[in-house]
């Protein structure tokens, strides 16, 4: 009996022993992964600046950042969807609709500013929302359908508000987030560092961070577990659709202009960061402060392309490359990664 015993304790400690060698290679590959990205960055940076000198430019880089904040900004919610092992592409179009909105709120029915924003950012949270509805209640089989429909209707809503004419003119305090500076900072990088603090923060302290992290790794086990599933994704896809809005925001900053088609492939660039910034299509997988590495991998590429002039056709070109080698990648990290049981 007591050599049973002995025998079965043996065996619990080589399995938890051998749990704790999974638990931490894991560590380690998560590590080596981030190292990667930086490392990524880094390498695309010294390649650029040694074929094109105006790249390290105090006046290109800030250039860069500020170009970089509306996709980093959109970039938090389509991570926060593919963490969860679904998609939004209606990231662009909700995008659109909601700076037409600020416009016919802010310009057209001259509101007070702050007012106008408040409920820009609420039609895109609202349409957030509307597709966590679609996921949840009237249980669509994947993300990729009902987003694609919420792409079309808000795309076709923003061209029939204002019978797809832009809306300029907007008050100095709403391009402030835009195109206004704190000293030398822009308010746009002091934004997007503040908005990817809070959702670090939101990740790995807080319950529902970490819920959505469950949901995309194990959607069965998480129910069981006692989580909320449909109460994950609804949060979910209505904070996609309000950085979507907030993204707007800052666009309309920029530009001092709402037009129907702004937004248009968005999605497609916040899918790259995302995935280029380590998220896995298989969900459960995925820091957030790397998603805005993966934001500033392709700001640079773009930059570089068109420090070197070369062709927006063949810049297109490229961006589709990097997006195939993206997912390959990811492809490569599930099958290397070490299983965690």
């Amino acid at each position: 009996m007591k050599k049973k015993q002995s025998e079965e304790l043996q065996k619990g400690n080589v399995l938890e022993a051998s749990q704790s060698e999974v638990v931490e290679k894991v560590k380690k590959s998560k590590k080596r992964g981030s190292l990667g990205i930086m490392l990524s960055l880094i390498v695309l940076c010294v390649i650029i600046s040694i074929l094109s000198p105006r790249f390290l430019t105090v006046a290109n880089l800030t250039n860069v950042l500020s170009q970089a904040t509306v996709s980093a900004i959109i970039s938090v919610g389509e991570f926060l969807a593919i963490l969860t092992a679904g998609i939004d592409l209606s990231i662009g179009s909700i995008l659109a609709l909601s700076i037409m909105m600020l416009g016919i709120f802010g310009v057209n029915m001259q509101m007070n500013p702050m007012m106008a924003i408040l409920l820009a950012l609420a039609v895109g949270t609202l349409i957030g929302f509307f597709n966590g509805l679609l996921l949840t209640k009237l249980r669509l089989p994947h993300p990729f359908i009902s987003t694609m429909g919420t792409k079309m209707i808000a795309r076709g809503l923003a061209l029939a508000v204002t019978a797809a004419q832009p809306i300029s003119g907007f008050a100095p305090s709403i391009q402030y987030f835009g195109s206004g500076s704190l000293g030398p900072v822009p308010a746009s990088v002091i934004l997007v560092a503040v908005v990817y603090g809070i959702m670090f923060i939101f990740m790995t302290r807080t319950s529902t961070g970490r819920h959505i992290y469950a949901v995309g790794g194990n959607v069965e086990a998480s129910r069981l577990s006692g989580i909320n599933v449909h109460r994950v994704l609804l949060i979910v896809y209505s904070l996609s659709g309000f950085f979507a809005a907030l993204a707007g925001l800052l666009l309309v900053g920029r530009v001092n202009a709402a037009y129907p088609l702004a937004g248009t492939d968005y999605e497609t660039d916040a899918i790259a960061a995302v995935i280029i910034g380590g998220a896995s299509f298989s969900g459960g997988v995925g820091k957030i402060l790397n998603t805005v590495i993966g934001v500033l991998i392709i700001a640079v590429l773009r930059n570089g392309l068109n420090l070197l002039n070369v062709n927006s056709a063949y810049q297109t070109v490229a961006i589709g490359v990097v997006i195939i080698l993206a997912v390959y990648l990811d492809v490569i990290r599930q099958k290397s990664a070490p299983v965690q049981k």
